[in-house]
């Protein structure tokens, strides 16, 4: 595109905390026309490092890409809560905090976990979810794909002062802008907020979650990722049978890295109208 729809960076307290957020598009009127969109990233994803995707939601609706508390330049430190039922109080302060009337979540991996999450509790203006290949595993259930050490390690190597070729070592497919941002941001990310996330990838219910669920939603998955099985996918059905569900192709857990035309296309209208 010709011109970044990146408005501004922004803080906000909420939920007893600093909360971090870029905002795209935004123009005027947008929220009376349409619903605004809350991005929620992944366990080790800086809001910055998914301005290639909020930039195209940005030419269509007003988004906010939240650094969720331990990332970026939200709160961090030792001492923080940083279960998933923090997470989620968080997102529902934020929105309450700017005044969203309508608003939808996207939320990829641990942020689809978030939202999902969040769903089920029926916030006020909450219109509709997104969850894009958020882990499955949970109590008696197989565990989440990847490893800790792979996040752990990369990220102490960042803190220190990752080089390109490091981090190629963790995302060889990526491409060499992909890892430079990566490699700048990854630091910002708090170990113990990492390794709470990822452990409770392994104890929290998503399925209690799922089948409480009351506004429409939209599951994407990825064909190559391993994360959501099509058994999977026939399970959340079965808790919510108006669940909607698009397999992205070629396409590893991270998703619009590797087909970000596939990813955008698989929201068709569901937001209200297509990300062309």
């Amino acid at each position: 595109m010709s011109e970044s729809t990146l408005l501004y960076g922004a803080q906000v307290h909420a939920n007893g905390i600093r909360q971090h957020y870029l905002r795209y598009g935004g123009a005027e009127g947008a929220r009376a026309r349409r619903d605004v969109i809350v991005l929620i990233p992944g366990i080790t994803s800086p809001a910055v490092t998914w301005g290639f995707v909020a930039e195209r939601f940005g030419r269509h609706f007003d988004t906010y890409v939240l650094d969720v508390r331990g990332r970026g330049l939200s709160e961090a430190a030792d001492t923080l809560d940083y279960s998933l039922d923090a997470q989620v109080a968080d997102v529902i302060a934020f929105a309450q905090a700017l005044e969203l009337p309508r608003y939808a979540i996207v939320g990829h991996s641990m942020g689809g976990r978030i939202g999902l999450r969040a769903a089920s509790r029926r916030p006020e203006g909450l219109t509709r979810l997104v969850a894009v290949d958020p882990p499955v595993s949970g109590p008696g259930r197989r565990p989440y794909p990847a490893q800790l050490p792979w996040y752990v390690d990369s990220i102490r190597l960042a803190q220190r002062g990752i080089s390109l070729e490091q981090m190629r070592a963790f995302c060889p497919s990526w491409s060499e802008a992909q890892l430079r941002l990566r490699a700048q941001w990854l630091h910002t990310c708090n170990e113990r907020a990492i390794v709470t996330s990822f452990e409770a990838f392994q104890t929290d219910d998503l399925h209690a979650d799922v089948a409480r669920i009351a506004v429409p939603t939209l599951l994407l998955t990825a064909e190559r990722g391993d994360v959501v099985r099509p058994a999977d996918v026939d399970e959340l059905r079965g808790l919510l049978p108006a669940l909607l569900e698009r397999r992205v192709p070629d396409a590893g857990h991270m998703i619009p890295w590797d087909n970000e035309a596939g990813f955008h296309a698989a929201f068709g209208d569901f937001l209200g109208q297509a990300l062309d």
